[in-house]
């Protein structure tokens, strides 16, 4: 994100109420950033990620990785850093051109057909908890194996049990451990993920382009 005054006094706030915590630094870098972007401290307790999470996603974004979106809220709200720093092809799964198919919704049948045109890409759930069941569905039937799954789609019926089973695979995630998300939730963690990994690939993607 492009820095002001107003950001960096926002932050020395959060740091300054959210307290002792567990994370790593990078892992910080990400939780302060949903809390500023939902300006909700609790997010500080339910964020997850797999091991090497992080460094799996930097690793993906400066291979310059194909980033599939559920909704395009989460795609608006990543562009301007995507595109000003590794400028991945991003594409939405509510905006691909698919067959009708009445057994699934227009998000999970537009991830569905994407992931298998990009088995190894960057998903990103922000919203449409079908798209999560979709993308888990073909992680266990060994379809796909996404770079990085970054899930955090709000939902009341069985989003545990798709985000449980996301978390039982063997794919890199970060994840909401709560009934609680958005997709202002998903494009902060996306954000925050580019910000460091520009910070650690940058100069050396900026010579190879």
């Amino acid at each position: 994100m492009e820095w002001h005054v107003t950001d960096a006094q926002s932050l020395a706030i959060i740091d300054s109420e959210i307290g002792d915590h567990v994370f790593s630094p990078a892992e910080y870098e990400i939780v302060r950033r949903v809390i500023y972007a939902t300006a909700d401290f609790e997010y500080k307790s339910l964020i997850r990620f797999s091991e090497h999470a992080l460094q799996a996603g930097a690793a993906a974004l400066a291979a310059r990785t194909t980033i599939v979106v559920d909704v395009p809220m989460v795609q608006v709200g990543i562009a301007y850093d995507i595109q000003s720093t590794f400028a991945n092809p991003v594409y939405c799964s509510m905006e691909t051109v698919t067959r009708p198919q009445k057994e699934k919704t227009l998000a999970a049948w537009g991830i569905e057909t994407l992931a298998k045109r990009y088995p190894e890409g960057i998903f990103v759930v922000g919203q449409a908890q079908t798209a999560l069941t979709a993308l888990v569905d073909l992680i266990e039937a060994e379809e796909i194996r996404p770079a990085l799954i970054i899930a955090t789609p709000v939902g009341f019926i069985d989003v545990d049990t798709d985000k449980s089973r996301l978390q039982d695979s063997l794919v890199p995630y970060i994840t909401i451990e709560s009934r609680k998300g958005n997709a202002v939730v998903a494009a902060a963690v996306v954000d925050g993920l580019v910000d460091l990994a520009w910070q650690a690939y940058g100069q050396n993607a900026s010579r190879g382009s």
